[in-house]
């Protein structure tokens, strides 16, 4: 056997720096990507003598939270539930406000250990999670010390004013952005396409979107293509082909779609005037990427007492919010026609050819537009799509994702021959929405493709069958040839009908 080492006294008396805050101004601020139990708490090393495992305070190692200690520390809140044990000792030190270095994981070694048992250190601390609001909800609902310990929430906003002093925030963070990646910098045509990009994922041309991530893809793939043409700085062009790849990457079942309307796999018509039938827009998300497209909508009116027939409810297709929007209809037609005669009508809605489900009340205006020229027997046009929910008043609400839908309908259009005649109508109040390609800009300008803006049913039947929708006069009556009158005429026929047969 070896000799045994004799003991040094004067060790016991060497300096262990635990924390060196010497050279920190202010409080500290601590973050970290490790989230192992002794990265966060600290640990006890040990070192191997004689078959048995040995330590002294000289191996006490501190973890991010005693660096923290006295300051703020900032953890992803969903990396760090990937540990339970982290979080549980977070509470757990949160809650008696103290910290100590914890070996009991160490204990469980079969190998014999000579440990220390150190003193906890008093704490005082701010602790900050980051995480998004369906984990903040799951926590508050699910862990009764959440709401004790983390008492305050803070919500960034995902887009800010497009103001002169944002927009030149904006152009440091890119500036800052590409000193950080090496990456050529952007020429004001170029930041301002950026600006433009902003506001289209923000969804509002007078808002920029905050969601800086999505932002500096499009930088990077930017001054990427620069690069490679041997630009020193990075042109709109490259901005738009890196926008445009983006989306190229991505847009499988978009061109899938494509191609079934145009073979006439899905029937869509984008000429002509028809009665009961009209093209609504739809969204389809597949991920990262949403790209609207024309879904053909019919109504069938008949004699009958079942109100208005949602076909997709019927067979479960419908989502609660498109079904609202159909039952929607209901009132509308009650409270114009139905003051002074029975309403005997049966009338089915359908969206044709599409076997997957539909949600939103976005179609609901476009619903009741086919059923007036139904009722009335006046045709529709068929070159013009529709978006836009109604409420019982008549008045068409907003919707969303109305910049994808125009984009869609475009493009069949386009691939069709624009003649002039295409066109969208959408609500007034999505005007400030719209951010639309050049493309699209380009062809409005020319008057090869037309955006109507209206607020109110009345509005909109007129543009889309060029007939007054007609108004009540004094006596109670519709002006004769108008929508409306032409509507009620056949709803007094039904009720006649319907009070022979009883």
């Amino acid at each position: 056997m070896p000799n045994r080492e004799q003991p040094k006294p004067w060790l016991n008396y060497r300096v262990n720096l635990f924390i060196d805050n010497s050279k920190l101004e202010g409080a500290p601020v601590i973050m970290d990507s490790s989230y192992t139990f002794q990265n966060i708490f600290g640990k006890l090393e040990y070192e191997n003598y004689m078959g048995s495992l040995r330590t002294d305070f000289t191996m006490l190692k501190p973890g991010l939270i005693h660096k923290a200690n006295g300051g703020y520390i900032i953890f992803q809140v969903e990396d760090l539930l990937t540990n339970p044990a982290c979080y549980e000792n977070l509470k757990r030190i949160l809650r008696v406000k103290e910290i100590s270095i914890d070996n009991s994981l160490e204990q469980r070694n079969a190998m014999v250990m000579i440990s220390l048992k150190p003193e906890p250190i008093p704490l005082d601390l701010k602790v900050i999670l980051i995480g998004n609001a369906e984990i903040y909800h799951s926590l508050l609902n699910m862990d009764p010390d959440f709401r004790k310990l983390f008492k305050i929430k803070v919500e960034f906003a995902d887009d800010a004013p497009r103001t002169d002093e944002n927009i030149v925030k904006l152009s440091r963070f890119v500036h800052g952005f590409c000193e950080q990646e090496n990456l050529p910098h952007l020429d004001k045509n170029a930041m301002a396409r950026i600006v433009e990009y902003a506001s289209r994922l923000a969804n509002d041309k007078t808002k920029l979107s905050t969601k800086f991530n999505e932002l500096s893809q499009i930088i990077t793939e930017a001054g990427t293509w620069a690069q490679l043409s041997r630009s020193k700085i990075v042109t709109e062009d490259f901005i738009n082909k890196a926008i445009d790849e983006k989306m190229q990457r991505v847009k499988k079942y978009d061109e899938k779609y494509s191609e079934m309307i145009q073979d006439n796999t899905l029937l869509i018509s984008t000429s002509g005037y028809e009665i009961g039938q009209i093209n609504g827009l739809t969204i389809m998300s597949t991920g990262e990427f949403s790209f609207g497209k024309p879904a053909k909508i019919t109504v069938s009116t008949f004699v009958g007492k079942s109100g208005i027939i949602n076909i997709e409810r019927e067979v479960s297709l419908s989502g609660s919010t498109h079904s609202k929007g159909v039952l929607i209809l209901n009132g509308y037609i009650g409270e114009l026609f139905a003051q002074d005669i029975p309403l005997s009508l049966s009338a089915s809605i359908c969206f044709e050819q599409l076997y997957n489900g539909v949600d939103g009340d976005s179609a609901s205006s476009t619903e009741l537009y086919a059923l007036l020229s139904s009722l009335s027997e006046v045709p529709i046009n068929q070159a013009i799509a529709v978006t836009g929910s109604v409420n019982q008043k008549g008045e068409v609400q907003p919707i969303g994702g109305v910049n994808e839908k125009i984009e869609g309908f475009f493009q069949v259009c386009k691939t069709r021959g624009l003649d002039g005649s295409h066109g969208v109508m959408i609500p007034i109040q999505n005007v400030k929405n719209l951010n639309l390609s050049n493309e699209v800009v380009e062809a409005t300008k020319n008057n090869m493709f037309h955006i109507y803006a209206v607020s109110t049913i009345e509005e909109g039947i007129e543009v889309l069958t060029g007939v007054p929708a007609g108004k009540r006069d004094k006596t109670g009556n519709f002006p004769a040839g108008t929508i409306n009158y032409l509507a009620y005429e056949k709803l007094k026929k039904y009720a006649n009908i319907s009070k022979k047969m009883e």
